[in-house]
């Protein structure tokens, strides 16, 4: 506030220059949370490729370097999310919250990027941009937890926690559960008992937009495709997640 003081001649430029400093501390402030560190990576990837093209002025706008001139995407979200879950084989297994991107990772990027890109016939702005990939790759989901206590307040340690743990497993189905169903997000969690549905269903269960939840059901059929292997019994780690998703639910 001194600091505005000291640079305004007058009440106006006073006004203005508090408006800009409450701005800028916003857009500092935007740019430390998960979203706003995707924008800048994703910013950083298509300025380095001369396929892409950063239009003038604000908000950051991204197109392809083919399209025409001042063509700008104006359609609805979803319609962009429902895009990029249609572009099949990319998938994301290492996301570094530090130094060079994974060139798998940058190549996943990139596919989904320029399929949003030709399907807009039009620069997008950056910000939904991020919001597509982090609804793609479900980059951003925040890990849950939940604590169990005993009667004296300490965190629970039931022997059968323990025994669950350092159970045999030769078949290496519950491993492979185990890691799919860490990788599941909540909304997967909830698809995952009917998978078959489809997305009018999906979208009623967790009521968000149809589009929206066509964007999440084909990407945890993607997931799913991905993460089993063919030396696992897919019928077996099926039951074992679907087994897992009645536990929760009880």
């Amino acid at each position: 506030m001194t600091a505005c003081f000291t640079q305004a001649a007058d009440e106006a430029s006073l006004e203005r220059l508090f408006l800009a400093s409450i701005k800028n501390f916003l857009i500092d402030e935007a740019k430390k949370t998960p979203r706003g560190k995707l924008r800048r990576r994703i910013a950083r990837l298509m300025g380095e490729d001369a396929a892409y093209r950063k239009l003038k002025g604000s908000p950051p706008r991204w197109a392809l370097a083919d399209h025409a001139e001042g063509a700008v995407w104006q359609g609805d979200l979803d319609d962009l999310i429902a895009q990029a879950a249609q572009v099949k084989g990319v998938g994301i297994t290492r996301w570094n919250h530090a130094g060079p991107t994974p060139r798998q990772t940058v190549h996943a990027l990139k596919t989904v990027l320029l399929s949003v890109l030709r399907y807009a016939q039009g620069a997008v702005r950056e910000e939904d941009l991020a919001k597509v990939l982090e609804a793609r790759f479900d980059l951003l989901e925040p890990a849950r937890f939940t604590a169990l206590y005993a009667d004296e307040g300490t965190v629970a340690d039931t022997v059968e926690q323990h025994a669950a743990a350092a159970a045999p497993d030769p078949t290496g189905v519950e491993g492979v559960a185990e890691d799919i169903w860490q990788r599941l997000t909540p909304n997967d969690r909830l698809l995952l008992p009917c998978i078959d549905e489809d997305a009018h269903h999906a979208a009623q269960l967790l009521e968000i937009r149809q589009g929206h939840a066509a964007a999440v059901l084909s990407n945890l059929k993607t997931m799913l495709r991905n993460a089993l292997s063919a030396d696992i019994d897919p019928h077996a780690v099926m039951a074992a997640l679907l087994r897992r998703c009645s536990e929760t639910a009880s």
